[in-house]
């Protein structure tokens, strides 16, 4: 019975752990162990929650008189009654924020952390958002065509990836907007990343091979990615591009006003999977602005359900000298217009 015991208790989400009076760890289960990613199954309370306190034994250290979880044992174990309490173990991005219950048990003390499960899984959400983060371009250009960009997406994980390089002496700049929201969004935009050739000049190519490498996850009709990827061809002053089911165009500001570039090709996905994406080039004029944006950006709707529109982000590009203030106006405009956001907003601006 006791092993049968055991293998219930290591089966089930709820973090437990039973230590004696001397508070040494007698047991803890799989869920414990795993919230707070310990080594070891017993020993002392520093060892299995990986406490960072370096002077002294467990207890004897500068702070372990403050330490919430021994106090809430101690308390447990002087009156002898169940204690409660909502405890923070850790600072900054590794503070663990948990409610813990203390129960008596004769010669031992059962603790039960009652969130860990929902605990660890914002846990992990903080990782894959970290993660997402450092896959987005630096904040400013680092030798080529000078750019700026926006990026707020509306989970924590978000289905949108900017991405700005250089090949050939040329920048080029790709955005994918992904089916979806939330992790499956966050995994499909991370396979854009991964599975991009940024050593191709091609921004067809390079999508085309997007697309066979989408075949092979066999997904269903509902997945699918869309994208802009532009080549900035300083010498020649010409813009290569293409479209894939973005249905937000390109806007290249230039003395005559602006131009919106459309190009009718589906979406990268399952539907046509052997769709031959082309190249299309355009002149462009020193001094030019050229804008990439998802549909996050013009589709925001306001409390009256209003959208924000093609038009409203081309009249703040028509008033914006440079890439920069543009990106700085528009998210002024769209959170003075909606305040709250309930898909990815995402823009690039380049200086030409």
């Amino acid at each position: 019975m006791t092993n049968l015991y055991r293998d219930v208790l290591n089966n089930i989400p709820t973090a437990a752990i039973v230590v004696d009076k001397n508070l040494r760890v007698r047991y803890m289960n799989r869920a414990f162990g795993a919230y707070f990613r310990s080594g070891k199954l017993k020993g002392t309370l520093r060892e299995v929650t990986a406490c960072k306190e370096a002077e002294g034994e467990c207890g004897q250290g500068v702070r372990c008189a403050y330490c919430p979880l021994r106090n809430l044992f101690s308390e447990a174990a002087a009156s002898g009654k169940t204690a409660f309490r909502k405890i923070i173990l850790g600072n900054g991005e590794e503070g663990l924020a948990l409610r813990m219950k203390v129960q008596p048990l004769g010669k031992f003390l059962l603790g039960v952390v009652d969130n860990a499960y929902e605990t660890e899984i914002a846990r992990e959400l903080h990782s894959a958002q970290d993660i997402q983060q450092r896959l987005l371009p630096p904040a400013s250009s680092r030798g080529g065509t000078p750019y700026s960009f926006a990026y707020i997406p509306c989970r924590e994980i978000g289905g949108d990836l900017p991405d700005v390089y250089e090949v050939n002496g040329n920048t080029m700049g790709v955005l994918s907007d992904v089916s979806g929201k939330g992790v499956a969004a966050g995994m499909l935009s991370a396979f854009v990343r991964a599975g991009w050739d940024r050593s191709d000049p091609s921004p067809a190519d390079a999508l085309r091979g997007l697309n066979a490498k989408f075949q092979e996850l066999n997904l269903d009709e509902r997945s699918y990615i869309t994208a802009a990827a532009v080549l900035i061809l300083n010498k020649e002053r010409k813009l290569r591009y293409c479209i894939a089911g973005h249905n937000a165009p390109l806007l290249l500001k230039g003395e005559y006003g602006i131009a919106e570039i459309v190009m009718n090709a589906p979406p990268v996905s399952n539907w046509m999977p052997g769709f031959r994406y082309e190249d299309r080039t355009i002149d462009y004029r020193k001094g030019d602005i050229l804008v990439l944006l998802t549909d996050g950006v013009t589709e925001s709707r306001n409390e009256n359900g209003e959208e924000f529109s093609l038009e409203r982000v081309e009249e703040i590009l028509q008033r914006s000298e440079n890439a920069e203030r543009f990106i700085e106006r528009l998210k002024s405009a769209l959170k003075d217009f909606c305040g709250s956001y309930h898909d990815d907003i995402t823009a690039i601006a380049f200086d030409l």
